[in-house]
């Protein structure tokens, strides 16, 4: 039997929404712009985990981090045009959600 080989974009892909956490944080910023607390707390999520997926996510171009040069800083965080071409696939999973899966 031949093996079927995964495309390495495909597996990246797969790689980087698999990470816990990191699927409902960019939903949540489909929403728009927001600051740390705010993901935070909309997600249930620890502080140290937010920041690594933050991190993360920033550094594959998805997210933004904008620095407000106030007092206090403000920074907020947003989706790249690499991130809101996400918004489709996640109204699919959302949608495939609502259908299959119990609350």
């Amino acid at each position: 039997m031949e093996k079927s080989l995964i495309c390495p974009r495909f597996e990246k892909a797969i790689g980087i929404l698999s990470q816990r956490w990191t699927g409902l944080i960019i939903y949540q910023l489909l929403n728009g712009p927001q600051r740390f607390c705010s993901i935070e707390s909309s997600i249930g999520i620890s502080g140290k985990v937010l920041s690594d997926r933050l991190k993360d996510l920033e550094n594959e171009g998805i997210v933004k981090r904008n620095v407000y040069p106030e007092t206090p800083v403000r920074i907020e965080y947003s989706l790249t045009e690499k991130g809101q071409a996400m918004e489709p696939l996640m109204q699919e999973i959302e949608k495939w959600s609502q259908t299959w899966l119990e609350a």
